[in-house]
């Protein structure tokens, strides 16, 4: 069965982190993706957060996160034969897209109206920390920064702390999914309207609509967030994590059903009928009496017991799993979340990815090839382009690629 891109062929000019992750989501999907990488250096990601073999070889773990299914070459963007062979490849493709820092893919002279003369149906996918235009574009961002742009960062942490950053590049991977929507809502677009457009993607804007519900509350209801460490944002007890015997759990336990299954499973089903936990409202006026009395009753048993308990009578509840555990869930492994891809050019060992967030019966997301070497596949991309052995020798020896 053929994947929902199968057929679509995408300029990726873009590196690190959200450009690339988002570029994997269409892989997975069964586009071509093309990523276009400095000479001898490649993508940034290649070589940050990690040393040894993998520095050497440039297939940082990073780099490998969101570079699945991808083939790779080399071109010198600033060399005066680089547009030749770019024109070539945007009159090929279905999808440009950059994530320069603002005015230099214009400076290289591939901003979007240059492309779009070489090819109108382009969709091409501008991504940046603040937009294309406003006081802001053009600034240099990284996801930290726009996690305290955003505001993330305030509402994260506890009060005689003071607020503390995300532990993940959340902003990144928001934005390479917003990203990934845009370009296949307009490919959608163009095959009902013939028509490419120019897709504007901000990591500011992506960040801000993962805080959706907190911006309303504020606005609407004049509340701003506040650090409250492990509480619960529903100001619930019931919702919060808990010490046991063994082990942490995180309970999501909100409604009356659920509150009767949990003091049930406690061993105090009588606790349903106390005037203090009886309704949500008694229950968010006497938090603390309630906080109280589930800390001392989860000391009974283990995190993993409890959790196993509270499953079977219909509250939720979980873990708090490392990413070592996390990642070996049965769960996980029953629905193919991870990759486990050939070794990459250089490497000796197969390697393990995260693929895409969703199953389908039809053409289920995933990719059969490993992140590529720098410029692995520089040679057969040109030959597709249309050049010879001679020509392309040429431009090596010019150091086009």
């Amino acid at each position: 069965m053929a994947k929902a891109f199968e057929n679509i062929r995408v300029a990726d000019f873009s590196q690190v982190l959200a450009g690339p992750f988002a570029t994997q989501q269409l892989a997975l999907l069964g586009a071509d993706i093309i990523k276009v990488e400095v000479p001898g250096v490649g993508d940034q990601a290649r070589g940050m957060l990690t040393d040894g073999e993998y520095l050497e070889k440039r297939m940082a773990p990073l780099f490998l996160s969101v570079n699945a299914g991808k083939r790779s070459m080399t071109l010198n963007l600033k060399h005066d034969r680089a547009a030749e062979i770019v024109h070539r490849l945007v009159k090929e493709s279905d999808v440009f897209i950059q994530n320069f820092k603002g005015g230099v893919i214009d400076r290289l002279g591939f901003g979007y109206e240059a492309i779009k003369e070489i090819n109108p149906s382009i969709i091409y996918c501008s991504i940046s920390g603040y937009g294309q235009e406003g006081p802001k574009a053009g600034a240099a961002a990284y996801d930290s920064a726009i996690q305290a742009a955003a505001g993330m960062i305030t509402t994260t942490g506890y009060p005689e702390n003071g607020p503390t950053r995300i532990g993940f590049t959340v902003v990144d991977m928001t934005t390479g999914l917003t990203a990934a929507y845009a370009i296949a809502s307009a490919l959608f677009r163009r095959q009902v309207t013939g028509e490419g457009q120019f897709l504007d993607v901000a990591m500011l804007d992506s960040a801000l609509t993962q805080l959706g519900p907190l911006v309303a509350n504020y606005t609407v209801a004049g509340a701003a967030p506040t650090l409250n460490g492990n509480a619960s944002i529903t100001g619930l007890a019931s919702a919060e994590q808990f010490a046991t015997k063994e082990g942490y759990l995180l309970l999501a336990v909100l409604l009356d059903n659920q509150i009767a299954a949990l003091f049930q499973v406690l061993g105090q089903p009588d606790l349903i009928d106390d005037p203090r936990f009886a309704t949500h409202q008694a229950r968010l006026e006497n938090y603390t009496a309630l906080r109280s009395t589930l800390d001392e009753l989860f000391l009974a048993d283990t995190a993993a017991n409890w959790v196993r308990k509270l499953a079977e009578a219909g509250a939720p509840a979980s873990e708090l799993l490392t990413v070592p555990q996390a990642i070996e869930q049965p769960q996980l492994a029953h629905r193919n979340v991870l990759l486990d891809l050939p070794p990459p050019q250089g490497l000796s060992e197969r390697v393990r990815m995260v693929g895409a967030g969703f199953q389908s019966p039809v053409d289920t997301p995933g990719a059969e090839v490993p992140p590529p070497g720098i410029g692995e596949h520089t040679d057969q991309i040109l030959v597709e382009l249309g050049y010879d052995v001679d020509a392309i020798a040429a431009f090596r020896e010019d150091e086009v690629v």
